[in-house]
């Protein structure tokens, strides 16, 4: 099966052939995608070269002139290096862009702590009118990917990994999806994660709620789901632990609740093995989450 990332090149490419607004911009990552784009639109097709402040500055520059940018590289390469140039030459000029990442937050480990980027989306959060999308599927990556396009100037983060869920759903780029129904506690899974957290909670009386954009969160999804499942959430995020935890708690601000934020740790792991080995280290593998979600839910989750 092809990755997410193998998507992205042709998917653009099309859209740049059927949109005259759309522009891609590269920091040299991604470059040998675009080859025969760059030959039908030298004019809209940009790499600066190693250069990740100039690539969010020149995807600024664009957008003024209406253009719709988008804006490839790895993740830590292109919230985490430029996130001034991300914070004032798009949010405080307020000019939209399509920002497309990959390597997640430990896709290639082997390239050590510089290009993991498990902060990406909270470092996001920090600032206003950001939409996110978090694909677990490569054809999810594709349906979120024209959704952002088409986005009219909206700041978009698209977030692309090797991992994957085995199978895609029919997202919509707005909406939580129900997967699974339950009455003693609901579990939010958040793109790739989705295979682990079925795996994890099988035989257990959870709603499962399916996540790829979560930005805006769905606060609609949560409550209804709150109503029939209790108000006891999981939320396991492919990122930083806890990143959504806030949003969770302000869903839920007039009934009380309990929140477990469950993903990436902040603790650096400087061996750096293998995506398996990462994930496991993280406590991300089904078996490390059944045991946390078994402890917090208690007796009453089993069927």
């Amino acid at each position: 099966m092809d990755t997410m990332r193998d998507r992205f090149a042709p998917v653009v490419s099309r859209l740049l052939d059927e949109d005259p607004r759309v522009a891609v911009v590269l920091a040299e990552i991604g470059k040998d995608g675009f080859t025969e784009a760059r030959r039908r639109h030298p004019d809209r097709v940009i790499n600066v070269g190693i250069r990740e402040q100039l690539l969010i500055g020149a995807g600024a520059g664009l957008a003024l002139t209406g253009l719709r940018p988008v804006v490839h590289t790895f993740a830590s390469f292109l919230v985490e290096r430029p996130f001034e140039q991300v914070k004032l030459d798009l949010g405080h000029q307020d000019v939209g862009a399509v920002l497309v990442s990959a390597a997640a937050s430990f896709d290639w480990p082997a390239g050590g702590f510089t290009h993991m980027a498990p902060g990406d989306v909270a470092l996001l959060d920090t600032l206003d009118g950001w939409t996110v999308h978090v694909p677990g599927h490569p054809d999810e990556a594709e349906t979120l990917l024209r959704h952002a396009v088409a986005a009219g100037d909206d700041k978009v983060y698209v977030r692309l990994s090797v991992q994957s869920n085995t199978q895609g759903h029919a997202v919509d780029g707005t909406r939580f999806l129900t997967v699974r129904e339950g009455r003693a506690g609901v579990v939010v899974a958040v793109g790739p994660m989705l295979d682990a957290v079925l795996a994890a909670t099988e035989g257990l009386d959870v709603t499962v709620l399916y996540a790829t954009t979560v930005r805006p969160f769905d606060t609609a999804a949560l409550r209804r789901a709150t109503e029939t499942a209790g108000t006891d959430v999981v939320l396991v995020e492919p990122y930083l632990a806890g990143t959504s935890t806030t949003a969770a708690n302000d869903a839920l601000a007039d009934v009380p609740h309990r929140v477990l934020g469950l993903g990436v740790g902040r603790r650096e792991l400087r061996r750096y093995g293998t995506i398996e080995e990462h994930v496991a280290a993280h406590g991300l593998d089904a078996r490390s989450m059944r045991e946390r979600i078994d402890g917090f839910l208690g007796a009453r989750v089993g069927v």
